[in-house]
């Protein structure tokens, strides 16, 4: 008997769809998997530090005594290292971005600092620390300070903002650019008004997972000399007189939140585990607020953008 078109068609059909639910149940079970891990791990740092969280805890400095220490240098020295490595790594990491995507011509070298650049984003941050020791430390003399901190980090992530900016920009529509070519735009005006800010929102969630994953690196930052008790806090960065702005605390030595935890883990008393585990959760509240920044901005701006 001659075959029929029409249920074979509605065969291929029903195979395609039975194909597309095992994929999305394989999705969720993925998702379900992850976010339980997470789930564990936030309530064993919540129940084991937990009680140890007060006002207390985060405006105190570092002690001997387990229940008279706290972490104040810790997120202070996080916040103005962060700074920093945001300072340096945003502008130049989107200003390479533009131009490799948008004005670099399409040859053999822009190929080669591709690959190099997928390559350096999945380099060990040990290697950056190592780098930047020898860089920052010995050979422009920064000392073992916040700007080399925030510099050291700002190589770690560059390659993750260039990435992450390309492909925000490569997910805008040709059409836009050659709409505003049309209406007589310059290569610069048809990036800066229409090109940037269609991207802004996966520019921003690249920008932020990218912080997110700086925040808690230590290794880079015990390479290049952070200390692990210290108990006192940098210079501020204001001053009463003109010009208002202080950059001394730029050189003042500094401590994070990841090595500070370390420095509580490694010792033998169970009551700085505690403490540890109490840093611990703030660090995880902070990483999970900067990732749930960035998913409010990438909804905020698909819904503002509508091609």
């Amino acid at each position: 008997m001659p075959s029929n078109p029409l249920r074979e068609r509605s065969g291929i059909g029903t195979g395609q769809k039975q194909l597309d639910r095992l994929f999305a149940l394989l999705g969720l079970l993925a998702m379900l998997v992850s976010v339980g891990a997470l789930l564990v791990l936030l309530t064993g740092l919540l129940m084991e530090g937990g009680p140890r969280l007060s006002w207390a805890f985060f405006t105190s400095y570092p002690s001997r005594f387990a229940e008279q220490a706290g972490i104040l240098p810790a997120w202070v020295g996080t916040i103005l290292v962060m700074a920093v490595t945001a300072v340096t790594a945003v502008p130049l990491g989107i200003a390479a971005a533009v131009y490799l995507e948008e004005y670099a011509p399409k040859h053999w070298l822009t190929d080669l600092i591709e690959i190099n650049m997928a390559n350096l984003a999945g380099v060990p941050s040990i290697v950056y620390g190592l780098m930047a020791l020898g860089l920052f430390v010995y050979q422009l003399r920064l000392g073992q300070s916040i700007l080399t901190a925030g510099l050291t980090l700002a190589l770690l992530i560059l390659p993750i903002v260039v990435m992450a900016t390309r492909e925000a920009i490569r997910a805008v529509p040709k059409s836009l650019r050659e709409a505003a070519f049309a209406l007589g735009a310059t290569k610069w005006q048809t990036v800066q008004h229409h090109v940037l800010p269609s991207a802004t929102g996966g520019i921003l969630t690249g920008l932020i997972l990218a912080l997110s994953r700086a925040i808690g690196e230590s290794a880079p930052l015990m390479t290049i000399g952070a200390l692990s008790f210290i108990a006192f806090l940098p210079h501020a960065p204001w001053q009463p007189d003109f010009p208002f702005l202080s950059f001394e605390w730029l050189l003042d030595p500094f401590t994070v939140m990841p090595i500070q935890m370390f420095n509580w883990v490694s010792r033998p008393q169970e009551a700085f585990h505690v403490n540890a585990a109490g840093a611990g959760l703030v660090l995880m509240v902070m990483t999970l607020g900067m990732n749930g920044l960035a998913i409010y901005l990438r909804a905020r701006y698909r819904k503002r953008i509508q091609w």
